[in-house]
């Protein structure tokens, strides 16, 4: 068997698991805080410029993320998701509402991490012949 493609050890394994819930948890909270209009959400959504709608857009592509995380099969596509929301968060904390972007660097780091840990899972996937 291809050492690309073997099984990933029970540590790898659980550091995943713990890795996509936690991130689960991070987005599914942020969902919630805007669909429910918390009052800093709407002001910090207020000063990017886009309206109020892109809350409820950014929301639900959080929410499909957090989801598709916990989805072995699926997993990869939601971290890639949830990064590309982190970078539009990262670009919306450093040019329009100028706070905290550490955060969002942080996060974008656990999503690349957990994309790292599944990438044995897509080779074997991507090439069945190899993993056989």
């Amino acid at each position: 068997m291809n050492a690309a493609v073997m099984p990933m050890s029970r540590p790898t394994t659980i550091s995943l698991w713990v890795l996509r819930v936690l991130l689960a948890v991070l987005f599914l909270a942020a969902a919630i805080m805007k669909f429910t209009g918390a009052p800093m959400i709407v002001a910090e959504f207020d000063l990017v410029g886009l309206g109020q709608w892109f809350r409820y857009v950014t929301a639900t592509l959080e929410l499909a993320g957090a989801v598709l995380l916990l989805v072995p099969a699926v997993s990869r596509l939601g971290a890639i998701l949830l990064l590309f929301i982190d970078a539009g968060a990262f670009v919306a904390q450093v040019e329009r509402i100028h706070m905290d972007w550490v955060h969002t660097i942080v996060i974008g780091g656990l999503l690349v991490l957990t994309l790292y840990l599944q990438r044995r899972a897509v080779t074997a996937r991507v090439d069945p012949i190899r993993s056989s």
